[in-house]
């Protein structure tokens, strides 16, 4: 029998701006960090490649460790929650700093860049990790587990798409022509804002289920849980493989309208027509109730990669309307994606605590490892792909770049859902829900 409602609304809305202010700085990351190295910070897209696997691979190790912190930790505060209080502050520093633009030598610039870079992954694993591991801990009832993630994706969302429509335009107010200047301003004001958001995090979310008896176990129990918990596995390789897909494409929008339609403020418009995302994740609570959350991520999935192919056939034409109906449509399909992920993320920790183990820190690692390794190696296709054809920035491209921008923004996600939807059909979800509710 489920079990009574927990949380009250202040706790409910703070627990969803805990991702709202972790992506004003991440959608900066994301959708231009790649951009602001190679055509203002001044790297080659090479260096750039190679800075982001390297930051990956750290980011990759530095999931786990987060992890085992947040399951080796005893507080008051409990185990997640103080994440929000102890890291939120290095994050946004490291985040300001990130977007610096030191007057060093190029060396002098590219070392700057691991140290800034490197950092901000790991606060950004320190405060974000939590917002995932703590959510099992919060409640136990079914139909309040999946309002929490819809209302942390519907702020993550909305705040995603308020970063991408707006970067530019602040870049510019702020930095009246200069845009070193532009994008260092625009990166303090979303950092301040993500810091008091973080922290009202931390006054107004409380862990209430904990297992004394499953927490804090051995690192062999633990692995041997891991290797049992098949849901977890599966969700972990399709949360790489959709970083992975959103890394390449919002990496490349940019580039798309700068040197394929000559016209960088296309880039607001287009980004704006993800606020459809919206509608997908509200479509969640609705849809879980009658198809289950399996299906209805096969069905995000579906949507998502009519969208996208939608977007390439617009792509093809040079049909901008075409284009843009593609962008709305393949938003709805990722915001039923991304909104489920933490809740089922969240079961998949359940299912573990029905197995005897409460490893939720090192289970929710697998969303910020998705993350990190999505984000990589797709930075690393994308810097790579163009340095091969030659790509050189703040000039018209040659043939083989302008290929090669196109099959990152257009064919590249499209494969990359199809291999979604296929290994997603591995997913055991009656299996998982019939442990869960002994």
């Amino acid at each position: 029998m489920n079990s009574p409602w927990q949380t009250k609304w202040p706790e409910r809305l703070s627990y969803g701006l805990s991702d709202a202010a972790d992506n004003l700085v991440f959608q900066m990351m994301t959708t231009y960090l790649l951009f602001f190295y190679t055509d203002v910070y001044g790297l080659s897209a090479s260096a750039a490649a190679i800075l982001f696997i390297v930051a990956r691979l750290a980011d990759v190790v530095e999931s786990l460790i987060i992890g085992l912190m947040i399951d080796r930790t005893h507080s008051k505060w409990g185990k997640s929650r103080p994440f929000f209080l102890w890291y939120a502050l290095p994050y946004v520093l490291f985040a300001v700093l990130t977007f610096v633009t030191p007057p060093f030598s190029g060396t002098g610039k590219l070392v700057w860049a691991y140290v800034t870079y490197l950092g901000l992954g790991f606060f950004y694993t320190a405060v974000n990790l939590p917002i995932t591991s703590i959510l099992p801990t919060m409640t136990q009832n079914e139909s309040e587990l999946t309002l929490l993630g819809v209302i942390r994706q519907f702020g993550g969302s909305s705040v995603q798409i308020i970063v991408a429509v707006f970067t530019l335009p602040l870049v510019a107010f702020f930095g009246h022509g200069n845009q070193q200047r532009g994008f260092l301003l625009t990166i303090v004001l979303f950092g301040l804002i993500s810091l008091a958001l973080i922290w009202n995090t931390f006054f107004h979310v409380r862990e209430r289920f904990t297992n004394p008896e499953a927490s804090h176990q051995s690192w062999h129990a633990v692995s041997t849980m891991l290797r049992k918990n098949q849901p977890w596995l599966v969700i972990s390789v399709v949360i790489l493989l959709y970083w992975l897909t959103t890394a390449i494409k919002n990496q490349t929008t940019i580039y798309y309208f700068k040197y394929i339609q000559h016209s960088e403020n296309l880039v607001p418009w287009a980004n704006s027509f993800t606020f459809a995302a919206l509608i997908g994740v509200l479509l969640i609570i609705h849809s879980t109730h009658i198809w289950g959350k399996k299906r209805t991520m096969l069905t995000g999935i579906t949507v998502a990669a009519i969208g996208q192919g939608i977007l390439t056939i617009g792509v093809l034409l040079n049909h901008l309307v075409v284009l843009f109906t593609g962008i709305l449509i393949n938003s709805v399909g990722n915001g039923i994606i991304i909104g489920l992920v933490s809740i089922m993320i969240a079961d998949t920790i359940r299912y573990g605590m029905a197995m005897g183990i409460q490893a939720e820190g090192i289970l929710a690692s697998t969303d910020d490892f998705g993350v990190n390794v999505g984000l990589g190696l797709g930075g690393l296709v994308t810097a790579g792909l163009f340095h091969f054809s030659g790509y050189v920035a703040n000039h018209p491209q040659n043939v083989a770049t302008q290929h090669m921008i196109t099959l990152n923004y257009a064919w590249i996600p499209l494969i990359l859902y199809v291999i979604m939807f296929s290994i997603l059909l591995l997913y055991n979800e009656r299996q998982l829900e019939a442990t869960i509710s002994k």
